[in-house]
């Protein structure tokens, strides 16, 4: 799922050619020849990098073993992943991957995430869920169902892979909501930061009708872009 070592370098510190019987071996030769650089460990940097590895790792073997139709999103559209085929009765189902690292304290690695998780942009899409909006598949309201792969990591800085302690958690994005932002600048719907009310799906919302129709109601800005794409969907209606 994710198995990258770092970022290959050409050159090496060893006799050519090389031999390697296994993944093992080839993994202790490169890493000892030189070859590999440290990932970035600047949280936003190193998350891309984890959701392309976890999006691949389940468009190679989900898709193969469920015989599911897969379609991957743009790197800044609504959702990463979506599914479809008749065992989903026909149904499309948006599937989105977050990152979070752990977040540490003096005492250690603490409870919470290092920052909260922003689940959806709550000034396009969401807000207006029967329009079909740029970098989407389709409308909001036409998913059947809309989830969240949470991939947890902790950093660890002298590894050249920056992660370790890797855990997926699989929620309905709903029961993972909060009533805050994630960002104080940006129109942003944002997760609970407690990793065990993530596990559990223990958000702030008691029914996806609660979460709704409390973030739809919110006072979020619409900037002038947004507001010309807004009118441009409005008209082609």
């Amino acid at each position: 799922m994710f198995d990258l070592l770092g970022v290959y370098r050409k050159d090496g510190e060893h006799e050519w050619p090389i031999t390697a019987n296994n993944a093992d071996e080839l993994e202790a030769i490169v890493l000892g020849g030189g070859h590999i650089l440290p990932l970035p460990k600047e949280s936003a940097s190193l998350a891309n990098v984890l959701e392309v590895s976890v999006a691949d790792h389940i468009a190679e073997h989900v898709v193969a073993t469920t015989g599911l139709e897969l379609m991957r999103g743009t790197e800044r559209g609504y959702p990463d992943l979506e599914f479809t085929g008749s065992s989903l009765n026909d149904e499309f189902h948006a599937v989105d991957i977050k990152v979070a690292r752990r977040k540490r304290t003096k005492k250690g690695v603490s409870k919470n995430t290092e920052s909260r998780i922003t689940l959806y942009t709550g000034n396009t899409y969401f807000r207006y869920p029967t329009l079909h909006w740029p970098g989407t598949f389709r409308p909001f309201a036409d998913c059947a169902s809309h989830l969240d792969i949470v991939v947890l990591y902790t950093l660890n800085e002298e590894s050249p892979s920056r992660v370790e302690d890797l855990e997926l958690i699989v929620q309905p994005a709903w029961k993972i909501a909060s009533k805050q932002r994630s960002s104080t600048t940006r129109e942003y719907i944002g997760a609970v930061v407690d990793i065990e009310d993530l596990r559990a799906g223990r958000g702030e919302f008691a029914t996806p009708e609660e979460f709704y129709a409390f973030w739809r109601k919110f006072p979020f800005k619409i900037g002038r872009v947004v507001q010309q794409q807004l009118d441009k969907l409005l008209t082609k209606g």
